[in-house]
């Protein structure tokens, strides 16, 4: 089997090398390409192996086109790994969480600089949900053709490959956990930096909303001057097929089960309004093309991915109880409805 040269990839492999024994690392699938040659879609876990300790999950490269979402969590399983050789509170931490890694799960579309997978299907648009109002023309799922952006793949197929094995991961580590939440990263939307959560594919609010705000509260708390805008995805379009939301509507299956998805959304627009020769290149409206721009990129989000590994892990500190939940819920309401 060859290797296509893939650098993040080749990244990727030299941390999971300096980790050594202290990472559980898996392949969950193979990806091929066009040429013949395969690509892996890894699994990196670390913290604690007990079934019911909470989980939080970090998810990059989904988007082909978009490197610098894999590269955040790269450089955070990176900082992690380095940490682990001398941070004692770090140690301790990683007793009572575990933490899971998919840095690049469309290693295929990332390899062909494309936004969709091999298939020349966006993985965002795959999964068997349906928006229950009129989205935005291709933009929000099509089945037209491969050759159109956002094409959602056949009726009635299998969800792909790549999709597949982040519902593996999702199914086989996070759903048997009564806490458990991820973040997804992504780039291309404005100018802002969005935390989105679900839903996608309809404007009411998720069943556990109240949780969502809480969440925002103790991030807002002890970061006063952040740079995120936080809302749920259906404030700005809708989509079909959004993985995120078919994961979370089976979650619900156990009502006692809290899931609770994130999708950064850098705000790649404001690179190109700094550097517009980027305009003039595919990755350029996705991606910092200045090293000293990528550079920041990848420690302003640090804090963020930190903050959620400690959130889970003091997740019983701060989620509400029955009175708080109401009080939270209509707090939500006002704010994002």
């Amino acid at each position: 089997m060859t290797r296509t040269k893939l650098p993040e990839l080749s990244a990727l492999e030299r941390i999971i090398e300096l980790g050594a024994k202290k990472l559980d690392v898996r392949v969950v699938r193979h990806v091929s390409l066009p040429d013949g040659s395969q690509l892996p879609v890894y699994a990196i876990a670390l913290g604690s192996p007990d079934p019911t300790a909470p989980i939080v999950g970090y998810f990059g490269g989904v988007h082909g086109l978009e490197r610098i979402g894999a590269e955040v969590v790269i450089a955070y399983l990176q900082s992690l790994v380095m940490r682990l050789q001398w941070d004692s509170t770090l140690h301790q931490q990683l007793e009572s969480v575990r933490l899971v890694f998919m840095p690049i799960v469309n290693p295929g579309g990332m390899a062909l600089g494309t936004r969709a997978n091999p298939h020349g299907v966006d993985l965002m648009r795959n999964a068997p949900v349906q928006a229950q109002e009129p989205v935005p023309f291709l933009v929000g799922g099509q089945r037209y053709s491969a050759s159109l952006p956002w094409y959602r793949g056949p009726l009635n197929a299998p969800m792909e490959v790549e999709n597949q094995a982040i519902c593996e991961v999702i199914e086989r580590e996070f759903f048997p956990r009564a806490f458990s939440l991820c973040v997804d990263c992504h780039s291309g939307f404005g100018t802002r930096d969005r935390l989105w959560f679900p839903f996608a594919h309809k404007r009411e609010p998720m069943a556990h909303l109240a949780e969502l705000q809480a969440l925002k509260n103790i991030f807002v708390q002890s970061n006063s001057y952040h740079r995120y805008v936080v809302e749920p995805q259906s404030l700005q379009y809708l989509a079909h097929g959004d993985l995120w939301d078919h994961l979370y509507l089976q979650s619900l299956a156990k009502p006692e089960r809290i899931f609770l998805p994130l999708t950064l959304e850098m705000g790649s627009w404001l690179w190109v309004k700094k550097n517009p020769r980027q305009l003039f290149s595919r990755h350029g409206i996705f991606n910092p093309l200045i090293e000293h721009r990528q550079q920041r990129v990848l420690r302003q989000h640090q804090s963020l991915l930190d903050f959620l590994s400690r959130a889970a892990s003091g997740h019983r500190l701060w989620l509400p109880n029955a009175e708080q939940r109401a009080l939270l819920h209509a707090q939500a309401l006002l704010d994002w409805y």
